[in-house]
């Protein structure tokens, strides 16, 4: 299963369990909030970590980049990345 596959598992979760969504919402005010995240979703059986997030984001967009530019580019110095927390957390508060 695909980091998005489990994200999306995640969600669903959280949508029948009120705890957890309040969990999973409260890790924005951590110091560390993917890390945090990662642990509550391991918690509850969707194991992920925080490079899964990340590469998730820079993948997306290393697809996106390379298929605007007729395929030719191919940089690993990304200026932007999607970033897999906080589109989670803007369709979690939308529960």
């Amino acid at each position: 299963m695909g980091i998005t596959e489990k994200l999306d598992e995640l969600l669903d979760m959280a949508r029948e369990n009120a705890e957890l969504k309040e969990r999973l919402l409260d890790t924005q005010k951590s110091v560390n909030p993917v890390a945090d995240f990662c642990a509550i979703a391991s918690e509850n059986g969707i194991y992920m970590s925080v490079m899964d997030i990340v590469n998730q984001g820079e993948e997306f967009y290393a697809e996106i980049k390379r298929s605007t530019n007729g395929g030719g580019e191919n940089s690993p110095d990304l200026d932007f990345q999607n970033d897999e927390y906080s589109i989670f957390m803007m369709r979690l508060r939308d529960l």
